[in-house]
């Protein structure tokens, strides 16, 4: 099985990340789609962005959309870009904050108006925003993000508590066992940030489902008979 191939913020490499034109060139690129982080500015408006300030130092929660920079991509323009070409979009909630947010509401309700809620997955390393997800609509799918690796009695609490189908894990974390694991639990595992040649052989003889990297060309490896 080839795994899903999603360009990191899009296509770092090749145009700006989390901008329409780096998710274009991933696709472009021939990826099956794209992953994207989501924030709040001050009016509300959910934008893709990974940190929490623009380069200078603005934060984007002191914003209004009417001071946004013209490249940085509402979640509603990256989400009909998404419907438009037929991209499979994994959108990251970041943190900011502890408890679940108006972003999580806002959020299902882009991706249900979109008509994605097969296309996308809704990710986050706070399993309070993803049991929030699971409440508000569990048809979209959900992934547990991770930095590193954990007993299995807690994954295994933490995926049933957010109702997660997904585990992304970083590169790292990922082995045979946390594959025996997952097969055995039904999850499906995403592995990032994959941007080393060797990385994609071994994560693709292991059998993950899905491949999260900055570089198309990386990733694209996957898809080959002897990557």
């Amino acid at each position: 099985m080839t795994p899903l191939l999603l360009g990191h913020r899009g296509a770092p490499v090749r145009a700006p990340e989390n901008t329409l034109l780096g998710f274009q060139a991933a696709l472009d690129a021939g990826l099956d789609g794209v992953e994207l982080d989501v924030r709040r500015l001050l009016d509300g408006t959910l934008v893709v962005h990974h940190d929490e300030a623009l380069p200078g130092g603005r934060r984007l929660t002191a914003l209004n959309r009417s001071d946004l920079p013209a490249h940085v991509p509402t979640l509603n323009a990256a989400l009909a870009w998404a419907a438009d070409t037929g991209a499979v979009v994994n959108v990251e909630l970041k943190f900011e904050g502890p408890w679940p947010d108006d972003r999580v509401a806002g959020t299902l309700r882009a991706i249900t108006a979109h008509g994605l809620t097969r296309r996308v997955i809704v990710s986050s390393f706070l399993p309070t925003l993803l049991r929030a997800a699971r409440d508000l609509a569990p048809q979209i799918e959900r992934g547990l993000l991770i930095h590193r690796a954990y007993p299995a009695p807690l994954l295994r609490a933490g995926m049933r508590w957010t109702g997660c189908g997904a585990l992304h894990a970083e590169v790292g974390t990922v082995n045979a066992p946390l594959l025996a694991l997952a097969r055995a639990q039904g999850w499906r595992v995403h592995a990032w940030t994959v941007n080393d040649p060797a990385e994609v052989r071994r994560l693709t003889a292991l059998g993950v489902d899905g491949l999260i990297g900055d570089e198309p060309d990386v990733l694209l490896r996957a898809r080959l008979t002897n990557p």
